[in-house]
């Protein structure tokens, strides 16, 4: 056994038991799941579905949607009011077997979307800007010469949010983000005012399902590390290697089967009044403590 293995074997808390190996431990779960303290708070901004008025990235319509979806550009989600008949079941045909997420909406939203336009019923958010994948991660990673450093987004709404893990992300030397397709905020143009620029620079994948994506990272030697409750302390943890930091939801926090299939627990001391912290923050907080351990193995 390595010295670095004994260490961390040294610095969890006893009963616990890793799926994958002892490597890490694991904190003694409790007895009935709990919502992220790091990623929720009662004060969070209410959800954002990302209704923007007056986006170049909405496209309105049943025919302008439909060429959309038919050429390939990337789609964040369709709004639908109304009866699904004619056409518009033609657009769900299509939108279903690509995978993306509809949201029945009221007719006075896609009203306001259209400017009072024609909408039929329809709307799309088109992508802001192209989505990566995995391997441009890697090949980030690669290039700056140091093991990849992941930040995975479990069903991150708000877009304020996720542009600014985006700007830590790049400030922090993070190779990518990844995000999930449903139940989630995409690349809006709130996101990339938010970033500050980030997104130009910081690669972000989108996938149908995290479990299965924490699944491929782990066969190319990742460890996934969850941000909740009751876990290891974060800054006594090692954080060095291939690694991939799980950030839950807003409201939420990690969902229970993505947090299963994580090799162990971070979690940040709580002493005041408040006992959680924004997703940003605690993303903020994670990224720069991986920042400090990364530059003190350099120094060795």
């Amino acid at each position: 056994m390595s010295k670095r293995d004994n260490k961390r074997l040294q610095s969890q808390p006893a009963g616990g038991k890793n799926k994958r190996s002892s490597k890490f431990g694991q904190a003694t779960k409790p007895s009935r799941p709990a919502k992220s303290a790091e990623s929720r708070t009662r004060n969070e901004r209410p959800r954002d579905y990302g209704f923007e008025e007056k986006n170049e990235n909405v496209i309105i319509g049943r025919n302008p949607v439909m060429e959309a979806l038919k050429s390939g550009r990337e789609i964040d989600k369709l709004l639908v009011s109304g009866a699904a008949e004619g056409s518009l079941l033609k657009i769900l045909a299509l939108a279903k077997d690509k995978g993306l997420p509809v949201m029945k909406v009221e007719k006075t939203v896609l009203d306001r979307l259209s400017a009072g336009g024609s909408h039929q019923g329809v709307a799309a958010y088109a992508s802001a800007y192209d989505y990566k994948e995995i391997e441009d991660i890697l090949k980030k990673a690669e290039k700056s010469g140091e093991e990849p450093f992941v930040i995975v987004l479990d069903n991150l709404e708000d877009p304020h949010n996720l542009g600014a893990i985006m700007r830590t992300a790049e400030c922090a030397g993070a190779h990518g983000v990844i995000i999930p397709k449903r139940n989630a905020c995409g690349l809006t143009e709130t996101v990339a005012k938010t970033s500050a620029g980030a997104i130009e620079y910081v690669p972000c994948v989108r996938v149908t399902n995290i479990v299965r994506t924490i699944e491929e990272l782990k066969e190319m030697g990742f460890w996934i590390a969850a941000c909740d409750m009751g876990g290891q302390e974060y800054y006594k943890a090692d954080l060095k290697g291939k690694l991939a930091v799980v950030i839950g939801s807003e409201g939420a926090g990690i969902s229970k089967l993505v947090k299963e299939n994580c090799d162990f627990t971070v979690s940040m001391p709580m002493v005041g009044r408040i006992t959680s912290l924004n997703a940003s923050n605690a993303a903020a907080v994670l990224m720069y403590e991986v920042r400090r351990q990364r530059d003190g193995q350099k120094q060795l």
